[in-house]
């Protein structure tokens, strides 16, 4: 079997046509994996016992007969960020490198009741933090499409061992592009579902009112058959949305004629013209599919950057606040007394980027400047959201890129915070907003570099997204 390209529905086939167990795929997968993953570090950690345990309660269900679950002996890697029980949950910190969760994130029950088998933990940036997947206090990500290349951030691990088939799936979370910023540097599928679309019980917090969990494919199919094992609501989750979650994979149907693309203006500006090319070539198959493109504006996309740096950072300095030593972080032995103990846990164990956004938020939130820069974000925030509101009466999809440019070299912006905050200036509008988004392949640069086409739409919209990136996926995309 060739790991590597494995579908979900190959995996489903071969099951229940008894070419392989899903025992059997658990090691190949596991073996795979563990010798490839030195090329990228995408990996952290191998959950062996776990993945096995899991493929045999699938192969017990198919001797028995029983109806197999929608993600049956597929194997999965979940982004170092969500919890596992029994299994060590770092976050890409060395805060938490002891640390082992005993409780499962709902994600991960999830996908566990739908078969999943979970074969490992995937790097990330520090506590989610960061675009490129440098920030991991286990080494930084390479990108398997080009190894001197960053795979994109926070959820580079999980998009890098999609692209690698060091798992089928996998699990990232997006807070600011986090993973559809990912998926276009390494040329897989990536989807941010709507806000509280997905429990995110169990997911570590960075940023509450923006984080989201979502999946990672290599086709759409996959990530569609994904997101529906994992929504819905959640009791353990007060921003669970109880809307009815569609079956995704069935309503793929393939007919996008008549929908209506917006271009967003703003969008297009200050963008490197071989990524614009291929958008723009992209454009042109939705054309030749029947879809209808018209301009479309978001007027308050320039104060976006701004907007999202001033609140995630607030929620960032107050979510981060707990990691203080006391309890189930790595905590500095050498300090006389509490205060030197906080204070030297929380400067030995965090990195830079961490650093520099609790400042960051702290200052936002503090007295005498709360008011001028955290509750005006949320000001902004909300004329971004009605922005996406008006336009969504006029079109049914929005397409933009996802990034300026293609994966960048590894160091290449590391030391320049500003300029890597800019990688995500397409995306932080969709979470802003708290809308449906994701990247689907849009073909390569001369250098062979991946670039991705994001699909934005209305709130709880992701038929309408799956059916349109299904369409041009099946299309042949950009070639």
């Amino acid at each position: 079997m060739d790991i590597a390209s494995l579908t979900i529905d190959q995996i489903k086939t071969g099951l229940t046509a008894r070419k392989f167990s899903a025992s059997e795929l658990a090691i190949e997968a596991l073996r795979f994996a563990e010798s490839e993953n030195p090329k990228t570090n995408a990996m952290l950690l191998f959950s062996r016992e776990r993945a096995l345990a899991a493929a045999k309660k699938v192969d017990d269900q198919i001797s028995a007969g029983e109806p197999l679950g929608a993600l049956a002996g597929v194997p999965i890697a979940v982004k170092d960020v969500i919890s596992t029980k029994g299994i060590r949950t770092t976050c890409g910190s060395k805060l938490l490198e002891k640390y082992v969760p005993p409780y499962d994130a709902t994600a991960v029950i999830r996908l566990e009741q739908a078969g999943g088998v979970i074969v490992g933990k995937a790097n990330c940036d520090e506590f989610a933090m960061g675009s490129s997947n440098e920030n991991s206090a286990y080494g930084p990500v390479r990108n398997p499409v080009a190894l001197d290349r960053v795979p994109g951030g926070s959820s580079g691990g999980s998009a890098a061992s999609v692209a690698q088939g060091t798992s089928v799936v996998s699990l990232g979370s997006d807070t600011g592009g986090s993973i559809r910023q990912p998926a276009s540097f390494c040329g897989v599928v990536g989807v941010t579902p709507t806000y509280g679309r997905v429990s995110r019980y169990g997911l570590v917090a960075f940023a509450s009112s923006l984080d989201h969990i979502g999946p990672f494919a290599r086709n759409v199919r996959d990530a569609a058959i994904l997101l529906g094992a994992i929504a819905g609501h959640d009791v353990h989750d007060a921003t669970s949305a109880s809307a009815p979650v569609p079956d995704y994979a069935r309503l793929l149907d393939g007919n996008v004629k008549g929908m209506k693309i917006g271009l967003p203006k703003e969008y297009f500006k200050g963008l490197a013209s071989e990524t614009g090319d291929l958008i723009a070539k992209g454009v042109d198959v939705l054309k030749k599919l029947g879809c209808e493109v018209r301009e479309v504006t978001l007027p308050t996309t320039d104060y976006a950057i701004a907007c999202y740096y001033i609140i995630c950072t607030a929620e960032a300095s107050s979510n981060l606040a707990r990691y203080d030593g006391v309890r189930y972080t790595t905590r500095s032995e050498s300090s006389p007394t509490l205060i030197d103990m906080y204070r030297n846990t929380r400067g030995e164990g965090f990195g830079a980027e961490c650093k520099r956004r609790i400042m960051l938020g702290t200052y936002v939130l503090s007295a005498g400047y709360y008011d001028a820069y955290y509750l005006k974000a949320q000001k902004v925030r909300a004329l971004i959201a009605r922005d996406f509101a008006q336009a969504f009466t006029e079109v049914d999809a929005i397409i933009a890129p996802v990034s300026p440019f293609p994966a960048f070299r590894l160091g290449e912006k590391l030391n320049d915070p500003m300029e890597m905050y800019l990688s995500d200036i397409y995306t932080i509008t969709g979470d802003l907003a708290g809308i449906p988004c994701m990247s689907v392949p849009c073909g390569t640069t001369a250098a062979g570099l991946p670039v991705g086409m994001q699909i934005l739409t209305k709130h709880f919209d992701e038929s309408g997204m799956f059916r349109l990136a299904e369409a041009f996926e099946k299309a042949g995309g950009v070639s």
